[in-house]
């Protein structure tokens, strides 16, 4: 038997040639982890390992996101009634964390299996008889790209009050500075 990696099942060529797909190297075993800032408590669904993929960075809860969020939980007030978009959100945490004060809160992020987790945590926070939740939405936003950004900019055409994020790694695994300045210059 022969192992290959394939696009799709159809490129198996015989019986002899088992296929497997770019999702077989996608860890997907996530851990619903609860995490405490200040009097706010957040379940979330999120890998607990160490290091990840790359592109899949996302998956996991990264220590500036941590330290973001217990500034956020101290400073409250700020967000009171605010509209905000998350750059990188992965899981979400930040953005669940300010639709407890926020009016208005998209999450975004480029990669597909990452949209997918945070929308699970974003109706994970809705099955918590959460009333904030209703705020939350994941969009899809590769920096620089224009289809994503007209989308959100349609969606939410009077802008956003506050842009965050936090240990947006993929802006040091390649130059996507140019690219995450661009998407900025276009927000309201």
């Amino acid at each position: 038997m022969a192992l290959q990696l394939c696009q799709n099942e159809a490129e198996e060529s015989d019986d002899d040639t088992v296929c497997l797909g770019e999702s077989f190297f996608v860890n997907r075993e996530y851990n619903l982890t609860t995490f405490t800032f200040g009097p706010h408590s957040l379940r979330l669904l999120c890998l607990r390992s160490a290091s990840t993929d790359y592109d899949l960075t996302g998956q996991l809860v990264w220590p500036g996101a941590v330290l973001l969020n217990n500034y956020l939980s101290d400073n409250a007030g700020i967000l009171e009634g605010c509209s905000i978009i998350e750059l990188g959100s992965g899981v979400g945490i930040t953005g669940v964390l300010c639709s407890k004060f926020c009016h208005e809160v998209v999450l975004t992020d480029h990669n597909d299996e990452v949209l997918e987790i945070m929308r699970k945590n974003i109706e994970l926070q809705s099955t918590l008889e959460n009333p904030s939740c209703a705020a939350l939405r994941a969009m899809k936003l590769e920096w620089g790209n224009s289809d994503h950004l007209s989308k959100i900019l349609q969606e939410f055409p009077t802008g956003f009050d506050l842009v965050l994020g936090a240990d947006i790694y993929i802006l040091f695994v390649h130059n996507f500075s140019p690219l995450l300045f661009k998407s900025l210059a276009n927000f309201p």
